[in-house]
């Protein structure tokens, strides 16, 4: 309900699960999270050693932290995870959904197998997270991690395109369905050095050299750039957001020249 007062941008107190939260923009949402005051965080990935460490980096930065792996593929591990969120914290206050798959191939190369597996992870993925949490969800936010792909015509990236370009919709599509004790939302990033894109786009290539070009604010996103959008999207501040994509791309896509 709206109010005149001003509601502050902060998780301070949520519990929030961020799947593919153990490195890459995932990882730095969590931790974000995490200094920002989040209660409970788990940061999840398919892979224990690295769920392990980031959670002891979400302790380290004061919040709380469930050690559960999770594969988006297997709707019984998302399950297990929402309801080891519930038993342990008592509830689920946002749900960031960020897994990672690509096939760095163009539509001519890319084989059945590889098309599949992307979209099984990017795609079918967000949906089977957002129908399992939304079951365990009376309110709160749920934020997918988009893409420019969805948008721009990027070279060798036709399967990763198609899915993020189905996050897009899906997004706006739960919103209303959701609507309105949940409300659900997108980030669409531009070009961030991560593990997935750092050999893609190192400096010295020719990539490089056009993303930062191109780019009003010339040169390649931080992930930790990215958490103070998803702190807005999780927080009480953005009550009365919801279907939307917010692009965060140092000004890349609005620039022609």
């Amino acid at each position: 309900m709206a109010t005149n007062q001003h509601t502050a941008v902060s998780v301070e107190g949520k519990r929030a699960v961020v799947i593919g939260g153990t490195s890459g923009i995932g990882r730095a949402i969590a931790l974000g999270f995490a200094a920002d005051g989040a209660e409970a965080i788990a940061a999840t990935s398919r892979t224990p050693e690295r769920v392990e460490e980031t959670a002891e980096a979400v302790r380290e930065r004061g919040a709380d932290a469930l050690e559960l792996t999770c594969d988006v593929s297997e709707p019984e591990s998302l399950a297990a995870l929402a309801d080891g969120m519930v038993e342990s914290f008592g509830g689920i206050d946002v749900l960031v959904n960020s897994p990672s798959a690509i096939a760095r191939k163009s539509v001519r190369d890319v084989s059945e197998e590889e098309w599949q597996g992307v979209l099984d992870v990017q795609l079918d993925g967000v949906y089977r997270a957002i129908r399992t949490f939304a079951e365990r969800m009376d309110r709160g936010s749920i934020v997918n991690i988009a893409s420019l792909a969805s948008v721009l015509a990027l070279p060798e990236l036709s399967a990763y395109s198609a899915a993020k370009g189905g996050v897009d919709s899906l997004t706006r599509a739960a919103a209303k369905d959701l609507a309105p004790d949940i409300r659900v939302n997108a980030i669409r990033p531009g070009f961030f050095i991560t593990e997935q894109t750092e050999d893609a786009y190192a400096e010295g290539t020719e990539r490089h050299r056009e993303v930062t070009g191109r780019s009003m604010i010339p040169r390649f996103g931080d992930p930790v750039e990215l958490a103070g959008a998803a702190i807005y999207l999780g927080s009480d501040a953005a009550s009365y957001t919801t279907g939307e994509v917010l692009t965060v791309d140092g000004g890349f896509s609005s620039s022609t020249f």
